[in-house]
């Protein structure tokens, strides 16, 4: 064997871990942005501070 010993499954099951935390923690990061502006608008809407129907 060239490479010396095989693949750590600790290692691999940490970095996996690590990743998904990461990657799931970007993901709610998102998803709170969304939510934060959704919230935003429909505030601004209930205070009649921009309206959804066309001007003529």
């Amino acid at each position: 064997m060239a490479g010396g010993r095989g693949p750590s499954v600790v290692k691999e099951i940490f970095i996996g871990l690590t990743l998904g935390l990461i990657a799931g923690g970007m993901w709610k990061m998102h998803h709170w942005n969304e939510q934060r502006k959704t919230r935003s608008f429909y505030d601004m809407l209930d205070k009649g501070q921009i309206s959804v129907v066309v001007e003529e």
